[in-house]
This record gives structure tokens, C-alpha cells and sequence, in this order.
């Protein structure tokens, strides 16, 4: 009778241990040396109240510093993206305009950092010769948050960050978090949008939300588990649950 007691308790060990162990692993359906086209991403598009930072050099130096006036520079680079030394750039306007000296208004809103260089690179070029043009996105930032080691808010250098490269920032996700269930959360266009990322499926990998926006919020729920660690009333049941096990275990070592 003790030995069904014991076996009993060690089966439910191990079905319950099986099943919260499924929900850790990422991408449990990926194969091995399988091949997926990067067929989900999209360049980032300048929205409103973006910062862009543009480098404007030519053959005359003197000529083409006018427009650099704005920018910040340290250790030779031509932008400066510290936290401590923050580049002031040029900020795109409600109207989706940029304001450049000379030059005058230039519309961005909706386009590339590459098509913006090719248009400020069609304007200025007849006025600098040798002119070349440099653009970027100053204040591409995300945030994560909920269940990972270190929440925060991100400061990206490049343009093309994916959401697990985001949670890498963040120091990953606890093992007590919900990977079936991230939450991005995106502004485009005046709109906010929310999305839901299985970091358990392959699908997550090709999902069109896999590479991240300025602005995005990724969301990681804790799972039930966490909330057991918090919860006094739920560790109280479990204590109850253990004790009952353990007299159940005594009750049955006696009548043998």
C-alpha cells in the first residue's frame, strides 16, 4: 500500500514537472538544418516626432558644416548616441516635415532613411560638390517589460532589431514567464495596436512582428508559476496539499 502511495506521488511529480517544462523551450517546432527565407522583413519608415540625424559633408568643409550644426560629435564619430550626450537632430513635424537650413522643407513622413538621403542627396548636390549624405534614426528605442531579468527601455544603434534580440537586451526571459503569450504592443499612423508573439512556435520566427518598430512595447506575462511565488494564499494551499500528502503517506505506513 506504501509503495502505490510513493508511485502515485512520483507520477504527479513528473506529469506536472513534463507539462511546465513544455512551455520553457523556444521554437520547439524548428527543425535542424532547415532554411527559412527572410521574407518578413520591412525597412523602419520615418513617422511623426522621429529624430533624424543628418550628416551632410562635401569637398569644402566650411560650406557643408551649416548643416551639421545640429548634431553632437565625440571620438571622431559624425553621431553621438549616448544617453549621457544626446544628439539633438532634426525633428520630424506633425506634418511629416523636415526643416533643413537652405534647403527648407523636406517631406519624410512614410519613407526610408534612404530615400530620405537620396532626397536631401538631389537637393544639396547642386549646391556642395562632392557632396555626400548620411541619415539615421536618433531615437529608435524599444521597451520591454514584465517577466524578464532586466526590464527597460532600449536605445537601438541600427535599424533592424527582432523581438528575441530585444529580450537579449532585457536578459531574457525569466523561467517562470509565459512564452506562449508575448505581447507587442505597436503606434503606427496614430493607431495602437497589440499583438500577440508565441516564442514556443517556429511561426514567431516568420511572423511579420518578428522585427521590431520605433516605439514597440514588448509585454512578457508572468506565468502561473511566478504568481504562486507572490501569492501567500497559494503557497498556504500547496503547504495544505504537501501536509496531506504526508499524513496520507503515515496514515498508510500504519495500517500495512
Amino acid at each position: 500500500m506504501k509503495h502505490n502511495y510513493y508511485l502515485l506521488l512520483l507520477l504527479l511529480c513528473m506529469l506536472f514537472s513534463c507539462s511546465a517544462y513544455k512551455q520553457v523551450p523556444y521554437f520547439q517546432d524548428a527543425k535542424a538544418n532547415s532554411t527559412l527565407p527572410i521574407e518578413n522583413y520591412s525597412p523602419l519608415t520615418v513617422q511623426k516626432n522621429d529624430i533624424l540625424g543628418i550628416n551632410i559633408t562635401s569637398l569644402n568643409p566650411e560650406a557643408s558644416a551649416i548643416f551639421n550644426n545640429n548634431l553632437t560629435r565625440t571620438n571622431g564619430s559624425n553621431f553621438d548616441v549616448s544617453p549621457v550626450n544626446p544628439v539633438m537632430g532634426y525633428l520630424v513635424d506633425q506634418e511629416g516635415n523636415i526643416n533643413l537650413p537652405i534647403l527648407g522643407e523636406t517631406k519624410v513622413l512614410g519613407i526610408t532613411t534612404s530615400e530620405v538621403q537620396q532626397k536631401i542627396m538631389a537637393k544639396v548636390s547642386s549646391l556642395l560638390k562632392g557632396a555626400s549624405v548620411t541619415v539615421r534614426l536618433l531615437n529608435f528605442k524599444v521597451s520591454v517589460l514584465g517577466d524578464v531579468e532586466h526590464p527597460g527601455v532600449f536605445p537601438i544603434t541600427n535599424e533592424r532589431v527582432t523581438v528575441t534580440e530585444a529580450l537579449a537586451l532585457a536578459g531574457d526571459l525569466n523561467i517562470t514567464a509565459k512564452r506562449s503569450n508575448v505581447i507587442l504592443i505597436r503606434e503606427m499612423d496614430g493607431q495602437r495596436t497589440i499583438f500577440p508573439i508565441d516564442l514556443t512556435s517556429n511561426n514567431a520566427i516568420t511572423s511579420t512582428h518578428y522585427y521590431l518598430k520605433n516605439n514597440d512595447v514588448i509585454y512578457v506575462q508572468p506565468g502561473k508559476t511566478k504568481y504562486a511565488q507572490v501569492s501567500r494564499g497559494f503557497q498556504t494551499g500547496t503547504l495544505i496539499v504537501s501536509a496531506l500528502s504526508v499524513i496520507a503517506i503515515v496514515f498508510s505506513t500504519l495500517h500495512k
